[in-house]
């Protein structure tokens, strides 16, 4: 049964097309006999002589005055229409309609099936030979890919689905579909996408879409690029890693490239057990209270420039010496002179672990 996936707005849309052409009216039925879209209303409940229709053999018949059609797609009756047998071409359009009818209930269940495919190969549910042979029926290329995880601040909504379809419903080789209740997943076609800036300026866009029209907060993750179906559901699991990942170590950013995670990419894999040793073994039994908001700008804009003392003391608007005089600080608190690479690399992933262990508990 298809009438679960298409919406009685679309069936009804498409018989007022067709009774503004032919100035005859129909009704459409399902295989139940449940009423799904008419252009009048029927004098009489027409369930009964829908229902006992579908159970005969014959594909069209006349019957109280209306002249009946059966909707068969791929072998199953999926509807049943009616127009009224008054007017003079009512066979003939009633038979043009079942054809409009028909094609477009195929469209949707080749759709249904592409999207059921997809979903199987991101959870790795197919083997490879199955997975080929279904690719072949269903028209589905071969093609460079990279797969998108947006997980929105609230509960997916459709409104947030439709958006994202509506980026890219006229690549053939693009697929939006979901795989849980919180986020949507782009599998998207990146053969012509030479550069990986250009990775990350799709990500921008949706995320500046999804804030735009929707006024919702997104994340993005994104895996690696593949050319093989079957590893479709590496970059999966890829992008689901950036995530996370950049949940913990890169916050403020709303976008993760799982090429650019870098050493938080390694932490995140770490047990727990070996977290608090090497914590232990940086800083002993307690934790030096030293991350208020002065230290850890100071940290970070010292970090990003490279242990440059000039141009950090430039950026945050203070004297070198007062610079100097807060890094000395700092290294009476932790032991570690952060001015000294090595110290430094060991108090930077001392700082990760730390936010690694936070999150899990």
């Amino acid at each position: 049964m298809v009438d679960s996936m298409i919406s009685s707005q679309k069936l009804q849309a498409a018989i007022d097309e067709i009774r503004e052409i032919s100035k005859i009216d129909f009704a459409l039925y399902t295989e139940s006999g449940k009423l799904a879209a008419t252009t009048f209303q029927p004098e009489t409940d027409m369930r009964d002589a829908v229902l006992a229709f579908v159970d005969s053999m014959a594909e069209n018949q006349m019957l109280s005055g209306y002249h009946f059609f059966k909707v068969i797609v791929e072998g199953e009756t999926e509807y049943i229409l009616l127009t009224k047998a008054g007017a003079g071409d009512a066979y003939m359009v009633g038979r043009l309609a079942v054809c409009q009818v028909r094609n477009m209930v195929a469209a949707y269940m080749e759709q249904f099936d592409r999207n059921n495919f997809m979903q199987n190969i991101l959870l790795g549910n197919m083997l490879v030979v199955d997975m080929y042979n279904k690719a072949q029926k269903l028209h589905i290329e071969q093609a460079e890919r990279v797969v998108f995880v947006l997980e929105l601040e609230n509960k997916k909504d459709t409104a947030a689905m439709e958006l994202v379809k509506n980026l890219f419903v006229t690549k053939a080789k693009d697929f939006v579909t979901e795989v849980d209740e919180q986020s949507i997943v782009l599998v998207k076609d990146t053969t012509v996408m030479r550069a990986d800036e250009e990775l990350q300026s799709l990500a921008n866009m949706m995320v500046d879409s999804i804030h735009t029209e929707l006024l919702m907060r997104v994340r993005i993750g994104y895996g690696n690029r593949v050319n093989n179906l079957q590893d479709i559901a590496k970059s999966y699991q890829e992008a689901k890693m950036a995530l996370e990942v950049g949940k913990i170590f890169y916050a403020q950013k709303e976008t993760a490239a799982y090429s650019c995670l870098g050493i938080g990419r390694l932490i995140y894999q770490l047990p727990m057990s070996l977290c608090e040793m090497f914590i232990h073994e940086v800083f002993g039994n307690d934790v030096p209270d030293v991350f208020h908001e002065e230290n850890t700008v100071t940290i970070q804009k010292f970090f990003e420039n490279n242990l440059n003392i000039s141009e950090t003391a430039r950026q945050l608007y203070i004297h070198r010496n007062t610079l100097v005089y807060r890094l000395e600080r700092l290294e009476k608190a932790i032991g570690l002179d952060i001015r000294k690479f090595d110290d430094a690399m060991k108090f930077r992933i001392a700082m990760m672990v730390l936010a690694h262990m936070k999150y899990n508990t």
